[in-house]
């Protein structure tokens, strides 16, 4: 049996056809006898009819039926009866009247319910182990649909801008100055190993020194980190570099990329130019740098105003170089004691020791700390934080990007807080990008004692910054830009090193590699860069993320046909799974278990 029609097609137009229709039995309902089912396929439900007084046989077989199994039917269209219609459905005002039935597989009863409501409040290892079955409730089903038309958007606009993708290796070499790394063991070369590619970093490049100039493609990335609700151990993302272009070139490039595809999977208009931020506002006004702008709870520096404080927590910190930070979670003086317990315990995580606050509550300002703030201290609170009735005040007291670390994470559990007290609204569709740009392009690793790269070692620094590279490294800014959407990393890139000198010179001087293992790890590129390297910057996008946000989950996980757990498992596969001792002996490796 061939289907004539899919179950969300037919309407009234089609009474009297007679079609054919294949799918997933939704639901069964028994009226007297005769049997309603709900025909489902992934574009829609069509309501079918068996009367076993009109055809005993198909009736007979029908009885049999349970919800998901597949079958095909063929019959004839007719209408409902009147006060039986369904507007919510296309399909609602007709239904087939079944004179034929194929059974193809009878469905065991599933373990959780497979529509929204009921698949939503089940255990998400449930979900993950019979994956086939979650991806059969419609909001899975739309979301594998919304990713198919944003990668088919990407691939239209970079088409059209003439990019052309290129496919980069996933069998790499290990370059251990990012994130951890997967090794795989070479069976030829013995002792060998190559890495899965945790980017195309050094091949798109290589393709600018090739004269591509225009490359792109939607690359599968590998990076064996810890899993959290927005990263993966493999994901994907869109992968780009340009030739000849300037940090304006990319900003433009890239805001029309996300406006056409904004546009054309959810019909929403978002406004360009976006706004820009430099990394040192984004950490001191909101505490991290990727910055929630869809509501404010600003932090406020009071680092002069606490320096001859009677309160020598915050005078010795002022004093001693760190940073006094506020924020005024306003509202929030209802906080319970469970609930300022949670605050403090993730400041706490964080380096804090404690977490210092003000109620005020009755007119009053009620904290331990407060007896030791002067009547110009308060003053001075009250007047930049606007403190007021109900209000709640949080500090941070530590070095600087640590305290704008610790209030910025406080910033937003307090914004979750409001909001689930209906104080404060966050809409999921108030679409704020914005760049965050002026990266340091260095970072002082204080456990090592050397600098590292902030972003990555191919980041050319700011032109009028390099004179610091040998002086003070911290001053250099890089040409390195993030684009953020609603506390959200999308992407971010930079303008490359195309000088081989410049890069010899990060890689030795500045992150003290040591020459020989620069020359291992790095030594063909630094070749290719001194025959004729253009200069060339780019971006890499998070497809999973940018799909989360397009979809109004927090979770990357559930735009992710076959996603790990955060424990890095396939539960639905049972991987990983131990190998052979044969398998392990071909590869001329052995395992060594933990104790």
């Amino acid at each position: 049996m061939h289907r004539s029609h899919h179950c969300a097609q037919l309407t009234p137009i089609d009474l009297g056809a007679t079609v054919s229709l294949l799918g997933w039995v939704d639901s069964i309902r028994d009226h007297g006898g005769i049997l309603f089912i709900d025909l489902r396929d992934r574009k829609g439900i069509t309501q079918v009819m068996f009367d076993p007084k009109a055809n005993a046989a198909v009736g007979e077989q029908a009885a049999h039926l349970k919800p998901e199994s597949v079958i095909g039917i063929r019959g004839k269209v007719v209408a409902r009866p009147e006060g039986t219609t369904n507007a919510a459905l296309p399909t609602g005002g007709i239904e087939v009247e079944a004179t034929e039935l194929t059974i193809h597989n009878i469905s065991d009863t599933p373990p959780f319910p497979l529509d929204d409501v009921g698949g939503d409040k089940v255990n998400e290892d449930l979900r993950l182990t019979y994956r086939y079955l979650d991806l059969r409730r419609p909001k899975m089903r739309k979301n594998l649909q919304v990713r198919h038309k944003a990668a088919k958007s990407i691939r239209d606009y970079f088409d059209a801008q003439e990019f052309i993708e290129v496919e980069t290796p996933a069998l790499f070499k290990s370059t251990p100055e990012g994130a951890r790394e997967y090794l795989v063991p070479s069976r030829i070369h013995a002792g060998q190993f190559y890495a899965l590619s945790q980017s195309p970093q050094q091949f798109k490049q290589i393709l600018m020194v090739a004269g591509v100039e225009k490359y792109f493609q939607i690359a599968r990335c590998f990076r064996d980190e810890d899993l959290r609700s927005d990263r993966q151990m493999e994901f994907t993302q869109v992968d780009v570099e340009a030739s000849f272009v300037t940090r304006e070139d990319i900003y433009a490039l890239f805001e029309g990329m996300l406006k056409k595809l904004w546009q054309d999977v959810l019909g929403a208009e978002i406004q360009t130019p976006f706004l820009r931020m430099p990394f040192h506002d984004a950490m001191n006004r909101f505490g991290v740098d990727k910055p929630d702008v869809r509501f404010g709870l600003e932090l406020v520096d009071f680092t002069e105003l606490f320096k001859t404080s009677g309160f020598k927590v915050f005078a010795s910190t002022a004093t001693g170089g760190g940073a006094i930070k506020a924020i005024n979670a306003k509202g929030l003086a209802d906080l319970t004691q469970g609930e300022l317990k949670a605050l403090e315990e993730i400041a706490k995580s964080l380096g804090a020791k404690g977490l210092a606050f003000i109620k005020v509550e009755g007119g009053e300002w009620k904290s331990p700390i407060v007896k030791f703030f002067s009547e110009a201290e308060k003053a001075a609170l009250t007047a930049r934080l606007g403190v007021g009735e109900g209000d709640m005040i949080f500090f941070a007291a530590a070095p600087w990007e640590k305290a704008c670390a610790i209030l910025g994470r406080i910033r937003l559990e307090a914004a979750q807080l409001l909001v689930k007290r209906g104080k404060l609204t966050i809409r999921h569709d108030d679409w704020k990008f914005l760049w965050v740009v002026d990266f340091p392009l260095m970072s002082h690793d204080e456990a090592e004692n050397r600098y590292v790269a902030t972003h990555h070692p191919f980041t050319a620094p700011v032109a009028e910054d390099a004179a610091y590279l040998d002086s003070d490294p911290k001053k250099v800014r890089g040409q390195h830009y993030d684009v953020v959407l609603n506390g959200m990393e999308l992407g971010g890139g930079s303008i490359r090193i195309h000088n081989p000198a410049m890069q010899k010179k990060i890689f030795e001087d500045v992150l003290k590699i040591p020459a020989d293992v620069v020359e291992s790890r790095f030594g063909y590129m630094l070749k290719a860069f001194t025959y004729g390297a253009p200069p060339h910057g780019g971006i890499a996008f998070g497809l999973d993320r940018m799909c989360a946000l397009l979809c109004g989950t927090t979770s990357i996980r559930d735009v992710i046909a076959f996603p790990k757990t955060q424990k890095g498992q396939d539960l639905m596969a049972q991987s990983p799974t131990p190998v052979t001792a044969k398998q392990l002996k071909e590869l001329h490796i052995a395992t060594v278990m933990p104790e």
